[in-house]
């Protein structure tokens, strides 16, 4: 079992970024991103409409801007269940260490100078089981990161600290779907 690691450490920090300019494939790692609010992280599928799950027309503001994954989770997955996966492999924009993103839900933060909210889980799914080949799933539910929405634009790098702004305002009608960590989503949770 992973020992408890505290919400957020002083050293919070981004340690690996990731995109994939087009649906299916491979994430390349970058030191450094362009982020723009409301659209996501510069080269990535999902800030040019072309994700797996983007829909013609969708609406922003549902944490697909950004999703982050702890390195503590891809470490847990292979000393507890023996399933390796390679940097990028998750798909998963950013990776962290040293925060709970889970506790991120429903809270702002700010990644470098870029400022976030936490929308909800990034729940595994099928489609990531198949393009890996692993059992994800199951070890890695509630705990395959977080969907982000970007509030601020700006720029984002390895090695940046990641600081939690505390509870995000309330959201009226049409704002972003909030999940308590925990909650049950679908099997068709979107990577």
């Amino acid at each position: 079992m992973r020992p408890e690691v505290p919400a957020m450490t002083a050293d919070a920090r981004v340690v690996a970024i990731h995109v994939a300019a087009a649906k299916g494939t491979p994430p390349r790692s970058l030191e450094r991103v362009a982020a723009t609010a409301g659209i996501g992280l510069g080269g990535d599928r999902y800030a040019a409409g072309q994700g797996t799950f983007s829909l013609p027309g969708e609406e922003r503001g549902r944490g697909r801007d950004l999703t982050l994954v702890e390195a503590e989770e891809i470490e847990r997955l292979a000393n507890d269940f023996g399933i390796e996966l390679a940097p990028g492999e998750t798909r998963r924009n950013v990776t962290t260490r040293g925060v709970r993103l889970n506790d991120l839900v429903g809270h702002r933060f700010r990644v470098g100078d870029i400022e976030c909210e936490g929308v909800r889980l990034c729940e595994p799914c099928t489609y990531l089981e198949s393009v890996t080949g692993k059992p994800l799933r199951e070890p890695l539910r509630h705990r395959a990161g977080l969907r982000a929405d970007i509030l601020v634009g700006g720029t984002m790098a390895v090695g940046d600290p990641i600081v939690d702004l505390g509870p995000a305002p309330e959201r009226g009608p049409g704002g972003p779907l909030l999940e308590a960590p925990g909650t049950p989503t679908p099997d068709v949770a979107h990577p």
